[in-house]
């Protein structure tokens, strides 16, 4: 969960957003490389008096230009990597569908038989002590921890968004089109997640809610709304 005072990413719950974690603090530190570099650059021009070094140089000449391509292939190899293992689905333990309205989801868990609820967002006057206001929902999205999970995302009005930071999900929820994400967490918990879409004039009001527990409660949950 995030907080006021927080500099960088939430905790990754996911092996997808401890990807990306890596890969931000990856591309960061060449960042700052190139910075440090170009500042000192340009201090040296600055304070050293010119001379004919800084007329004809082809050997820098050769240098700026093949070390920008190595920096482009060092930036581009791990994040086409983490591209690919984003779309990639493999045999999932369970297949949650979810569906954009205004305002609130559908879940189907299309695994069981009847198994299906409307997820609302808890109107903060309605919200019990504790609770995250604009985030807690009356029906959570309940999963089995440590397993591949596929969603199947849609909407029924207009455009939605449905993300969920900590686990590195953002999938477009498009009326007549069935998008699909996956992902798996590796540890017990409640991760928050909003519409990232602007869908109207209670976008803001669309929260997700994802709890991860392990797989014999998972079953205890899934049996008692399923009977």
């Amino acid at each position: 969960m995030a907080n006021h005072s927080q500099l960088g990413f939430q905790d990754a719950s996911s092996p997808i957003m401890e990807e990306l974690v890596e890969f931000h603090d990856h591309a960061l530190m060449v960042a700052l490389a190139i910075c440090s570099l170009v500042l000192y650059l340009l201090t040296l021009m600055l304070l050293e008096k010119l001379s004919s070094n800084t007329v004809d140089a082809q050997e820098v000449e050769l240098i700026w230009t093949i070390l920008p391509a190595i920096v482009l292939i060092l930036l581009a190899l791990p994040s086409l990597q983490i591209l690919y293992m984003m779309d990639e689905i493999d045999e999932p333990d369970l297949t949650l569908k979810a569906i954009g309205h205004q305002w609130y989801w559908t879940y189907e868990y299309t695994d069981f038989k009847d198994l299906s609820f409307d997820s609302y967002m808890i109107p903060t006057m309605d919200l019990p002590q504790g609770h995250f206001r604009l985030l807690e929902v009356d029906h959570r999205i309940v999963i089995p921890m440590e397993s591949p999970i596929r969603v199947i995302i849609t909407a029924d009005d207009v455009l939605h968004s449905w993300a969920v930071p900590t686990l590195g999900v953002k999938t477009d929820a498009i009326p007549g089109r069935l998008n699909q994400t996956s992902f798996i967490t590796t540890r017990p918990g409640v991760f928050y997640g909003q519409c990232s879409e602007i869908c109207g004039a209670n976008h803001s009001y669309m929260p997700i809610v994802v709890e991860s527990t392990p797989l014999k409660h998972f079953e205890a949950w899934s049996s008692l709304l399923s009977s």
